[in-house]
């Protein structure tokens, strides 16, 4: 596989060059971005820069992308609570902790190396070479409920399920603090953070429609357990929509607090109701799943209801 050329146009002037490239290049982390500076991959005019090169406005810069290491996608026998499946689709009960499709550090034992291992061939390839059946996503540490498509036919119904905000998905999540009403909508749009690019954030100038419906379902000493409709599909939607209600996810350490939140790490997030229409037969499908243990025993942790 051949390599990739990135062409960066610099607006304005003071920002160091890898800081500059962590922002810009999607999946980039700062060390990521030395790297490709020390093997002489960022040049300007036709000159390699260094890490510490400060930009200036106006600098053209090439960045030149090693190619990308080939990931290789293996069926593996890993256990599914399968919810629904038919020849079209499937619908998993995905447990907390397992990453939906392979990517680096994640290489094997994922969502995708087990449908691949289920499935066989049937298996959509509109979701690309390494996403094969996958409509949507949902975190490695958010638990429930996620479609995959057996042909592109189904896929593509679906996605447009999709972009036209009919397919309901509901979560369940435990949040810190209590909200001021019942419920609410968060209607702000959603985009790569401007402090940190490994982070989604409220992004008013840049940032994508995202609306995320919630309730209150109960409330405890400190915390709140909710129910939330997504009508759009941002990365992170509910995580960032709860943190910029200054109330973030219990265990989200990305969004909420950095230490273990009651001894628990990782978002308390269930994807817990699915509701579509079938793009083969217009069946309306309504499909639920209970609270996992997880989520289960933090609720008994957190003692009687308000």
């Amino acid at each position: 596989m051949d390599e990739s050329v990135i062409t960066i146009y610099v607006e304005e002037s003071g920002e160091r060059i890898d800081a500059l490239l962590a922002r810009s290049l999607e999946e980039t982390s700062r060390s990521a971005a030395q790297k490709l500076l020390l093997a002489e991959r960022v040049w300007k005019n036709g000159k390699t820069l260094k890490k510490n090169y400060v930009c200036q406005a106006g600098d053209v810069l090439e960045i030149h992308l090693p190619p990308a290491k080939e990931i290789a996608l293996v069926p593996q026998d890993i256990p599914l609570e399968i919810i629904y499946e038919d020849n079209d689709l499937i619908v998993v009960n995905k447990p907390r902790g397992m990453v939906v499709h392979p990517a680096a550090g994640h290489e094997d034992g994922t969502l995708v190396n087990a449908l691949l291992y289920h499935c066989g061939d049937s298996l959509s390839g509109i979701g690309g070479e390494k996403r094969p059946g996958i409509v949507h996503r949902i975190d490695k540490d958010t638990s429930g409920l996620i479609i995959s498509a057996k042909n592109d036919f189904t896929h593509v119904g679906l996605s447009q399920q999709l972009s036209d905000h009919s397919l309901f998905r509901i979560y369940e999540g435990i949040v810190r603090g209590h909200m001021r009403e019942p419920s609410g909508t968060v209607n702000a749009p959603i985009g790569r953070s401007t402090k940190d690019r490994k982070k989604m954030a409220v992004n008013y100038k840049n940032g994508k429609e995202a609306v995320t419906h919630w309730t209150v379902i109960e409330e405890f000493a400190g915390y709140s357990h909710l129910r939330c409709q997504l009508e759009t599909g941002r990365t992170h939607q509910i995580r960032v929509h709860m943190a910029y209600l200054g109330h973030p996810l219990l265990g989200d350490a990305t969004y909420g607090a950095q230490s273990p939140d009651k001894g628990f790490s990782g978002q308390c997030l269930h994807a817990r109701e699915l509701e579509f229409t079938h793009p083969r037969t217009g069946e309306l499908i309504h499909l639920t799943t209970g609270l996992p243990e997880y989520f289960a025993s933090i609720l008994r942790a957190l003692g009687t209801p308000l």
